[in-house]
């Protein structure tokens, strides 16, 4: 089994990176993807719920240190129809009380219709993203533009094991001109949520 292994994070959203999209794009370009995930955003949690190509993905905030970096542990990958064993695992991270379920497992669409739309507490949000992804200092550096319910926006992110390596190449960069702000953070201004 392969181990999993926290990365440490710096992240943010604005409508224009200005010289920081520059330093970043001097840099030879990886793979640009294009994806659509929904990400279930809790009221009360701050852990990062979506899925993607059927897939739940869920990473929880392990910590946060001195330079503000967030160190993020990924702690599921569940394929739909996921058995309600697996959604109450889902419900601990979203930190709100589970539903009553009618079914042993859910497909994705009664996932979302029968145990997310009821909760006042839970707001499944479509997100398309278009992601260049970048090396530098040996770092995963990327650039996306993000489309959340006909908003577009930009963000910025620089992950690595290495938190000194994160905080140097943020700073190389230019983007510590910016806040650091997580993706449910960012989605959670984006559609208005606390």
């Amino acid at each position: 089994m392969q181990e999993i292994i926290p990365r440490w994070e710096w992240r943010t959203f604005a409508n224009d990176l200005g010289a920081a999209e520059a330093n970043i794009r001097k840099h030879p370009e990886g793979k640009t993807r294009e994806s659509s995930e929904v990400y279930i955003l809790s009221e009360v949690s701050m852990d990062n719920t979506k899925v993607r190509d059927n897939l739940m993905d869920i990473k929880t905030l392990q910590q946060v240190n001195e330079d503000r970096l967030e160190l993020w542990l990924p702690i599921m990958k569940g394929t739909f129809p996921l058995p309600v064993s697996e959604i109450e695992k889902v419900f601990q991270c979203f930190k709100v009380a589970l539903p009553k379920f009618q079914r042993t497992e859910y497909t994705f669409d009664q996932y979302l219709e029968e145990v997310i739309k009821p909760s006042k507490l839970l707001k499944a949000v479509n997100v398309h993203k278009k992601r260049t992804g970048f090396t530098i200092n040996n770092c995963i550096v990327e650039i996306a533009e993000v489309k959340v319910e006909e908003k577009w926006i930009k963000t910025a992110a620089v992950e690595m094991e290495d938190p000194a390596m994160v905080i140097k190449t943020v700073h190389e960069l230019g983007l510590d001109t910016f806040p650091n702000i997580n993706y449910l953070r960012g989605l959670k201004n984006l559609v208005g949520m606390k």
